[in-house]
């Protein structure tokens, strides 16, 4: 079907003004300031969206969609996510993780987890691996996964400076990195290593240890929950003036260490990330190890980051977008399909409302999210 989206105002994410936009199956036609409907064609679907804002389609690269958690035993194992949960949020593609549960989780789950959402509607990938080294593959080794398995983009997330790590050495992670960077060659994929990085004291010093003592490139490595400490975002900022992304956990204050990275450490913004964690669990430890408490992780809180970053961090919107479409697209190695709204992309398009809510999101084409409410909804949801 042929589809116009008319009047919008688009940010793509720079801003290019009013404009109509044309969709024709799953990606961008055409982009022009009129867009008549064709005739002889057949039928064509038109939106007026009435002047509201156009943004692209937000990129999260670390959710936990077939549930995270367990470390409280069994019953804090956290759910497998549903598709109106990710939708309605303005999140249009998704990287899958497993995390602490590599036991009772597995990658065979995940990935048809993946591929059952990406037929309900989303694009989705996904990592190999887990917390622990060695870690679980579908293949024999990370290298076969990355370079074999469609939806395999890279190896995480993988644990350190975390008492619930296998405890890596230096050694073990260089091992890993170069399977994850051969597999990405062959298979013409970014051949990430996804890090989990917990509040111990040495924080991303392994990185550092890889990068001083290898030729790996920094783009592949990806550190996550960078916001977890101050010492951790200082580092965060040496890491990321080498040329790697620094991903920030979206949530409370997160904009506060976006904002720590760009006007105290000068850090270009094209260098942050942010995803949400989204469906995996929030333990909370005393200072001997013990679970004291447990949330789940929302994939709402990267629209509540990027509004802060923009209102309370006085960012502009173009700016702001950066940290969930272009940056992300850039690690991924999907510059010019997403986060972006260009001819050739994909259609995966999100419109705001007045006070920044999602009002309408199309994933490849199609209207998932209408009124903020979801219009297409998983096989099993209600």
């Amino acid at each position: 079907m042929i589809k116009i989206i008319k009047n919008a105002n688009v940010y793509s994410p720079e801003p290019i003004g009013k404009r109509d936009i044309l969709i024709l199956d799953e990606r961008i036609a055409h982009i022009a300031e009129k867009i008549d409907p064709p005739t002889g064609l057949g039928e064509v679907e038109v939106v007026d969206v009435k002047g509201a804002t156009v943004v692209p389609g937000f990129i999260d690269q670390h959710v936990h969609i077939i549930g995270g958690g367990g470390e409280g035993g069994p019953a804090t194992r956290t759910p497998e996510i549903q598709l109106s949960q990710i939708t309605t949020n303005g999140v249009t593609t998704v990287v899958g993780c497993l995390g602490t549960d590599g036991t009772t989780r597995h990658m065979y789950s995940l990935l048809a987890k993946a591929r059952a959402l990406e037929i309900e509607g989303i694009t989705t990938f996904i990592y190999t691996g887990a917390y622990e080294v060695p870690t679980p593959t579908i293949l024999d080794n990370v290298r076969d996964d990355v370079a074999l398995i469609d939806k395999v983009i890279g190896v995480g997330e993988i644990a350190i400076s975390d008492h619930r790590s296998a405890q890596p050495s230096v050694e073990d992670l260089k091992k890993l990195a170069a399977e994850a960077r051969v597999g990405g060659l062959l298979g013409g994929k970014p051949g990430l290593v996804h890090f989990h990085v917990g509040g111990g004291p040495r924080g991303i010093q392994p990185i550092f240890d890889i990068l001083e003592s290898t030729e790996l490139p920094i783009t592949i490595f990806t550190p996550t929950h960078m916001n977890r400490n101050p010492q951790l975002l200082e580092q965060g900022a040496r890491f990321a003036k080498q040329g790697g992304k620094v991903d920030i956990t979206a949530g409370r204050n997160a904009y506060k260490g976006i904002m720590r990275l760009l006007n105290e450490f000068n850090v270009p913004i094209e260098n942050i990330t942010i995803s949400s964690d989204g469906n995996g669990s929030m333990p909370r430890f005393d200072q001997d190890g013990n679970l004291v408490g447990l949330g789940v992780g929302s994939v709402r809180t990267n629209l509540e980051t990027w509004r802060d970053v923009m209102i309370k961090g006085h960012v502009p919107m173009e700016e702001a977008l950066k940290i969930l479409t272009t940056n992300v697209a850039e690690n991924l190695k999907l510059t010019g399909k997403k986060g972006c709204i260009a001819v050739g992309a994909d259609a995966d398009i999100v419109e705001l409302t007045d006070e920044l809510e999602i009002n309408r999101v199309w994933t490849r084409g199609r209207l998932m999210v209408e009124n903020g409410e979801a219009i297409v909804k998983g096989t099993f949801e209600q």
